[in-house]
């Protein structure tokens, strides 16, 4: 291969193998803690969850019973490679995971599973494992903003940008220098992949996406460190993602502010375990509840005014008939959050086909707004308009909902969150989870990564 290193690839990937921790400010070191917990949280809540258990069987069936990674679900130890694909699929299911708002991208379970799994295998220190954890993000997020929205039309921007971005944060923990990071990202690129049409049969392919980038980045880092090529530039190239998987891509995006703009921090929690297209509208309508005393049985009519993305994804699911693919219901997020304040996964468990639920469900309507596709994806806006059964309308509006940079979840919400995460699936007992979690926090001290569930 020979290196352009000027183009955008290239200088994407001097940033990748050049960061230290030393070069990240303390507020972005602080947030990929936070987000590092906000993770470990999700990856237990994968456990006894089918898909995840199904991709965790043919992991532990395809490698070694004994190794130095550790699945999470399970607490058995495996191949880095083998580590990493079960803990994206387990991280991704109960819809917690964080998301980055410009780049409709989930970063953390696609850059975490294997940056543990490889830091595990390898000795690292808590502080690489951070770094790393910021490459991945850095780099990630900037791939899912150049791709832009023609891409999220079709393609699910994790799976694709999660490729990159978690050989990236492979990369990283390995060495690699300028040109062995190209050839990773070349290598990630050619295996990007994962397509919405999922959601129109309840299938169990999202799992899949996260498992598969996690998975197939590692293994382009580490074919990189052994002198394998990849294309040059696979993302802006004549034959490289842009061209064959968006029509509004925009390379700028890929050297966006790198090193002075860090797109770790902007990452937003989830607050509501759905799809991130329903927690604006979701906010909104419980600002209308509150504010004008309303009940369920208030509630003739609800209009969400929403994005074009949100239409894309959620559209297609009028009658959803799983507790996953109800997730991208907007009629039935704010059916939970009407009755109960919050969706969260008991409450979808126990009434996402409940007669409350779709009584409600089947009366709420999306409709593109102006204003809120224009500010879509760096802002993600919530309106709703509410017509009670006494005949009043209602208008609602929230300008950052809930994980937003603006109006985040503070470090003990984030640890709360992870235990209810962990009480629901069952995957660690109250103390033991308490205590990983306490310890994780401290993970910037570690001389040494080992496993996280104790």
């Amino acid at each position: 291969m020979t290196n352009n290193t000027t183009s955008k690839t290239a200088q994407l990937a001097a940033f990748a193998s050049a960061l230290r921790f030393e070069d990240i400010p303390e507020p972005v070191v602080r947030k990929i803690e936070d987000l590092l917990v906000d993770w470990f949280g999700s990856a237990v809540a994968g456990h006894g969850s089918r898909p995840v258990e199904s991709i965790t069987r043919f992991a532990q069936a395809m490698g070694a019973g004994e190794g130095p990674s550790e699945v999470i679900i399970n607490r058995a130890r495996t191949t880095p490679y083998l580590a990493a694909m079960a803990n994206a699929a387990a991280s991704h299911v109960a819809e917690q995971d964080d998301v980055h708002n410009g780049s409709v991208f989930h970063p953390a379970t696609v850059v975490f599973p294997p940056a543990v799994a490889v830091a595990q295998a390898l000795g690292a220190s808590g502080q690489q494992l951070l770094a790393a954890s910021v490459v991945g993000y850095e780099v990630g997020i900037r791939v899912g903003e150049f791709l832009g929205r023609s891409h999220y039309r079709v393609f699910h921007t994790t799976g694709t940008a999660g490729t990159l971005a978690a050989a990236a944060a492979v990369g990283h923990l390995l060495g690699l220098n300028a040109q062995q990071m190209q050839h990773a990202l070349g290598s990630a690129g050619t295996q990007s992949a994962g397509l919405w049409e999922f959601l129109r049969t309840a299938a169990d392919s999202k799992q899949l996406h996260t498992a598969h980038a996690a998975a197939a980045g590692l293994m382009s880092a580490y074919l990189a460190k052994d002198g394998f090529t990849g294309a040059a530039e696979i993302l802006e190239g004549p034959q490289g993602m842009a061209v064959g998987m968006s029509s509004d891509a925009d390379p700028s995006r890929l050297v966006d502010g790198l090193g002075t703009r860090w797109a770790t921090a902007e990452t937003s929690f989830k607050y509501h375990a759905s799809c991130r297209h329903t927690h604006p509208a979701a906010d909104a309508l419980l600002h209308v509840m509150q504010t004008n005393g309303l009940k369920l049985d208030d509630l003739a009519q609800v209009v969400t005014h929403v994005h074009q993305g949100a239409i894309d994804v959620l559209g297609p699911v009028v009658q959803p008939t799983t507790v996953h693919q109800s997730k991208f219901s907007m009629g039935t997020v704010l059916a939970l959050v009407a009755q109960h304040g919050h969706a969260g996964l008991t409450e979808f468990d126990r009434d996402f086909l409940s007669q409350q639920t779709q009584a409600l469900r089947d009366k709420v309507s999306m409709v593109l707004d102006a204003e809120v596709d224009g500010a879509y994806p760096k802002r993600w806006i919530g309106k709703v308009t509410v017509t009670t059964t006494d005949g009043r309308v209602l208008h609602g509006r929230v300008d950052e909902p809930k994980g937003d940079p603006g109006n985040t979840l503070s470090r003990q919400e984030i640890t709360d969150k992870a235990l209810r995460l962990a009480a629901f699936s069952g995957g660690a007992t109250p103390e033991a989870m308490r205590q990983s979690v306490d310890a994780l926090w401290q993970v910037a001290t570690w001389p040494k990564v080992g496993a996280l569930l104790s």
